[in-house]
């Protein structure tokens, strides 16, 4: 039931060699598709001032920050207009960050680069304009004084008034921006300055979508009311309510409702769990915080007290256009201190509350009560969950409608009972489902406590432990203190719990929902339900305090684990005594507590200590840490990590690995960024059950220590940006544990030379940065342009399964000094980017090579030999690819990827790929050669595989739809006859990236309007404009249909739960507009194919052929033969034809 209530209403980069003058004038490009380079950043900067020093420093820090970031990395005489691939460049960027120093104006080049800029700061994408002032004073740019005048000076000389008025009115503009002085900052220091950058960048990029279940099972159309309503184009602020009990599925449609919404609003913000945080330190205060930072992305000055969090909300968001969820709201005070009224926010803002409690939504606009789930939904939600399908097998359908009847259609408990019986056979499934038959059908919690008793002793001490003390908490986080308490991989053990639908991990956050949280904690307070000594885990704050406070509590043995923050209370003094009794204690969090007494009492069993703003200035020497895997104690006092030996900054100290090794059973150890570290310690060599050592940019290291090949648990070693690291150790050859290398940045000859030694290492990253080469006997003169050194021979790696090269200049005659042939592990080859015209040598005789890229390699004319191993060819974006051959094996599963690469002539094999399961991704365009169109079509006409016709330019709903409309939805009409569907819709990505595309599922659902029944689905990767596709009748199972009947489409995008490319997470997609075209009547006639046994047919507008024998129907929108489709004369439409196996891999 609903209840609402209502109160207000160019494709190519010019070659450097070709380069020539054009215009001044910047003209923007008039397609609205973006670019293959689309970038994160563009820098703006005057070469010879910054080029080899910040600049660069600049650059690699962004990149290994994994921001996508686009600079001319090559020294090379430009003309003095800027080339359209610059022009894009800038265009596309979604932050452009300008270097003003003492030449920048001097250059024509880079005033041009600043007008375009400020010109996209001013459109409706908004572009950010970051500044940097390196050496120069703000004002001199602003009014261009000093060196700035002087080149002004010779510009009026040279050019015309109107242009120089131009540049110097975008030096004024630029000048008066918010940016960065190096002199004003950080005393100077370069290091400390970029890190500052990259902070800001990275919370302008923050992703704001939230993950959201595949399939919205009954609550797609409220989720569609609720968008409907508050999408409308309105200055007023609107505000909706969502209530019912728990696990009914309010966040989800919360979180549903705001990725669609959140892109569209100058800030957006989701305040998920209101009331569980609410309870935490402080109480409201991180979540106004949250608040704060999430929609202005800055830090706000700190305070502890909620009503001064109210005074900043209201005087800096009132102006601001927002979206806001408040999340699991209980009580009116916690709205007050978030939201007090309408007014907080600026006209055109939309507020989401979910709540338990109706009273709460007075304020709404619309209240929406979400009732529990009808037997037909609760049905396909259980069937989801425990058989990965919309329906139980045959056998199954009682047994499951059965579970489903004592679920009482509450989505938590369909999920959760589902997973249980996931992968379980009949006996099993039976016996499970008699225990719920024995619970009250009103005790949720009951039916729930049966997943937790299917799960093992390890898997039960986790999700006890999670649901104690970690829910919120960083996955990275959970997984070390949980590989420490669980010996087998923490990796599967929340994997296992997540396919049981207990925990949720979203993004890198582990979470947990309400009824299961309190369902766990029931299971500890149940072994001593009034004495809180006598549970296994004490997480209540006051339990914790009264425990402690009474000195040697006698069953306070059994204690495992125990969390107290008094960071915000008055009394903080404890005896270490309180822990005497504590024997078994594994788990300790003492935030902001002071211990008096020797610590010699804590439990030698402890395995995580987290002391945040520990007051201790030291730890004692006698402090026992045999067991101890991790140590957390962020903003502490600490001066001295054991007394006697002086650290003062421990993350800053040139020795802090001195003094390790009193950790002796650390497992990881991460010092990224620490900049002074010079020298590590030979002592590290004893720490024996290190598996995890990071040292990313500490570029002061030279050397690393002979004993660290003592590390035999070692198995990751990060050292990226350490650019003056002369070599590796000799002693790290004998090393069997290390199976990965990051290396990136390091271009040194002799470092590179030390890594063939390493002969176990299974994935290797030499991704390189602009410098010059170094020089070898072992090259040849003529490989001086590769910027980055490799071995003549991989010989020496027989064990790397995954080598990274992208981007790295690998010309002609560098490849030809290349021999791949000795990695006779390898199973992935990425050499994205590079710059030969022909594969290296040896590729083809790699047996075990799965995934080989060679993307963006633009010069790539031939791809003559390929392993039969290979699963996936991305080639995707090769502009002068002229042929590919395809290595063919029986029932070989291939995925091809040749996406852009418009000098395609010849698809070599291509017909051999019809008996196998393939996915193919090709421009087959009105500019494709004849060959290539006719082998395509016949090898879809021929093979075991699905398709779909995919109009390029898909801006545009054709006029013969029978029935079209804006948005993802409508309704139609079937006549008692009729031989088949044309759908057709339009979408838009609300992140204009096409990186994005395949990682973006579009699902299409056709129902019966009348009584609810699912006819057809469908799901495929977005690609990128607008779908057509023939559905026949056979398919929506209507054969014997007779009827007149009312059938609704509705498409919706769901980015796929692997959504992630180069660091990023996938934003959902907006659909423009849809339509439907009844093929009915009698067709008209029927001729053979001239390309294979299916039969063209034809109607009124309409071209199509017949279903294919093994899934769907090509179809065409012109009104010409089929066969023209092969050859030139087809002006009209041009297709792209995306072809489905069951792998696939887009990049």
């Amino acid at each position: 039931m609903q209840k609402e209530k209502r109160k207000q209403s160019k494709d190519e980069e010019n070659d450097p060699s070709s380069r020539k003058r054009r215009k001044a004038d910047l003209k923007p490009e008039s397609s609205r598709s973006r670019p293959e380079g689309a970038y994160d950043v563009f820098l703006s900067f005057r070469g010879e001032d910054t080029r080899k020093t910040f600049t660069d420093h600049l650059y690699t820090a962004l990149v290994q920050a994994g921001i996508h970031t686009f600079r001319d990395d090559d020294e090379l005489p430009r003309g003095e207009e800027i080339s359209d691939h610059f022009l894009r460049a800038i265009q596309e960027s979604k932050i452009s960050i300008a270097v003003f120093s003492k030449g920048y104006a001097s250059s024509r080049w880079c005033l041009n680069e600043l007008v375009e800029i400020l010109k996209c700061k001013k459109r409706k994408t908004g572009q950010i304009v970051l500044p940097i002032f390196y050496d120069i004073d703000p004002s001199d740019v602003r009014k261009q004084n000093g060196s700035f005048a002087e080149a002004f000076v010779k510009h009026e000389e040279r050019f015309e008034e109107k242009l120089v008025k131009e540049w110097r009115k975008a030096l004024e503009e630029a000048g008066n921006l918010s940016g960065w002085n190096l002199n004003d900052m950080a005393n100077g220091h370069e290091a400390k300055f970029i890190k500052e950058i990259i902070k800001v960048v990275l919370n302008k990029l923050e992703p704001k979508y939230l993950y959201v279940p595949e399939h919205l099972v009954g609550m797609d159309q409220l989720a569609r009311n609720i968008f409907d309503f508050l999408s409308a184009a309105t200055d007023d602020v609107r505000i909706v309510g969502i209530h019912g009990m728990p696990g009914i599925g309010k966040t989800t449609i919360a979180q549903a409702v705001f990725n669609q919404l959140c892109y569209g609003f100058e800030g957006s913000c989701f305040l998920s769990s209101i009331n569980e945080r609410s309870k935490q330190v402080n109480g409201l205060v991180p979540l106004q915080k949250q608040l704060h930072h999430d929609i202005l992305k800055q830090d706000v000055a700190n305070f502890d007290c909620a009503d001064r969090g109210k005074v900043l909300i209201k005087e800096r968001l009132r102006r601001k256009r927002v979206l806001v969820v408040a999340d699991d709201v209980a009580h009116l005070e916690q709205l007050n201190a978030l939201m007090g009224d309408r007014s907080w926010f600026g006209p055109g803002s939309r507020v989401i509350i979910t709540t338990r409690d109706s009273n709460l939504l007075r304020e709404a606009d619309q209240i929406y009560q979400i009732e529990e789930l009808k037997p037909d939904e609760s049905l396909q939600l259980f069937s989801r969950h425990a058989f990965k399908d919309s329906k139980p097998a045959q056998d199954y359908i009682e047994l499951s409608k059965k579970a489903v009847g004592y679920c009482g259609g509450l989505p938590l408990a369909l999920e959760v009972i589902g997973a249980l019986l996931y992968r379980k056979n009949r006996g099993r499934c039976v016996s499970e489902i008699d225990n719920l038959s024995r619970i009250p059908n009103q005790d949720i919690q009951g039916k729930l406590l049966i997943s937790y008793h299917a799960l093992d002793g390890e898997l039960q001490r986790a999700f006890l432990d999670i649901a104690c003390f970690f829910i919120g908490i960083e996955r990275e986080y959970v997984t070390k203190v949980l590989g420490a308490r669980c010996r087998p991989n923490p990796e599967v053990v929340l994997e296992t719990l997540s396919e049981r639908s207990l925990i949720q991990v979203f993004g890198e956050t582990v979470s947990m929902h309400d009824l299961l949280r309190d369902m766990g904690r029931e299971v500890v307070c149940k072994a001593s339900p009034k004495q809180p000594g006598k549970r296994t885990r004490i997480w209540n704050q006051e339990d914790a305090w009264n425990v402690l406070e009474q000195q040697k509590v006698r069953g306070t043995d059994v204690v495992k684990g125990l969390a107290l923050d008094v960071r915000a209370s008055e009394a903080k003094s404890l005896s270490a005594g309180s822990f005497a009794e504590m024997k078994c204690l594994n788990l300790l969090q003492i935030n902001g507590v002071h211990l008096t007494g020797s610590l010699k009492l804590f439990s030698k069993e402890l395995m995580w200590i987290c002391w945040h703003e520990c007051p201790l200035k030291y730890l004692p020497f006698d402090f026992t840490l045999d067991n101890l895997a991790v140590l957390d104690m962020q903003y502490s006092n600490l001066k001295e990590l054991w007394k006697g030996k002086k650290v003062r900054n421990m993350l800053q100290s040139p020795k802090f690995l001195q003094y390790v090794i009193y950790i002796y059973i650390l497992e990881k150890l991460n010092l990224k960024g620490c900049s002074s570290l010079v020298e590590v310690h030979q002592s590290i060599g004893n720490l024996t059950s290190l598996d995890f050592l990071n040292l990313e940019g500490c570029w002061r290291l030279k050397n690393l220590p002979e004993s660290i090949g003592n590390v035999k648990s070692l198995e990751t070693l990060n050292i990226s940006g350490c650019s003056q690291l002369e070599k590796l150790p000799e002693s790290m050859g004998d090393m069997e544990s290390l199976i990965e290398l990051l290396a990136d940045g390091i271009e040194n000859e002799q470092f590179l030379s030390s890594i063939g030694q390493l002969k176990h290492v299974r994935r290797l990253s030499l991704r390189g940065y602009s410098s010059t080469p170094p020089s070898s006997s072992l090259i040849s003169a003529g490989v001086l342009n590769l910027k980055r050194w490799l071995p003549t021979s991989f010989i020496q790696w027989i064990s790397v399964k995954r080598l990274e090269l992208p981007h790295g200049g690998l010309s002609d005659r560098a490849a030809k000094c290349v021999d791949f042939s000795g990695l006779s592990a390898l199973e992935v080859l990425d050499l994205i980017g590079n710059k030969f015209s022909s594969l290296p040598s040896g590729i083809g005789f790699l047996s075990k090579l799965k995934f080989l890229s060679v993307k963006a390699c633009k010069y790539l004319v031939s791809i003559p030999d390929l392993p039969s191993s290979l699963d996936c060819l991305d080639a995707s974006y090769c502009k002068s690819l002229e042929r590919v051959r395809i290595p063919i094996e029986p029932k070989k599963e291939l995925d091809i990827n040749l996406y852009k690469s418009h000098s395609l002539e010849e698809i070599q094999g291509i017909e051999g790929l019809s008996n196998n399961i393939w996915s193919l991704e090709v421009d087959t365009s009105r500019h494709s050669p004849n060959k290539l169109q006719k082998s395509v079509v016949e090898a879809i006409c021929n093979g075991r595989h699905r398709y779909c016709i995919h109009g390029i330019p898909g801006g545009n709903m054709p006029n013969w739809m029978s029935y079209s409309g804006e948005g993802c939805s409508l309704s139609f009409h079937i006549p008692p006859v009729f031989h088949g569907l044309v759908r057709w819709f339009v979408f838009r990505p609300l992140e204009m990236d096409v990186r994005y595309y395949f990682h973006t599922n579009i699902i299409s659902i056709i129902r019966n309007k009348s009584n609810g029944i699912q006819l057809f689905k469908d799901k495929q990767i977005a690609g990128a404009g607008g779908w057509i596709r023939y559905i026949s009748r056979s398919e929506m199972a209507m054969e014997d249909y007779c009827g007149d009947d009312e059938l609704e489409l509705y498409i919706s995008s769901v980015p796929s739960l692997d959504a992630v490319y180069n660091g990023l997470q996938v934003k959902p997609v907006h659909v423009k507009e849809c339509g439907v075209h009844v093929i009915a009547g009698k067709l008209d006639s029927f001729e053979e194919s001239a390309v294979g046994r299916d039969t063209i047919m034809s109607s009124p507008s309409l071209y199509h052929l017949l279903p294919h024998p093994h899934c769907g129907s090509i179809i065409a929108s012109t009104p010409k033969q089929w066969s023209d489709f092969l050859f030139p004369n087809m002006q009209e439409l041009s297709f792209n034809i995306w072809i489905y196996g069951k792998n696939k891999y887009f990049f």
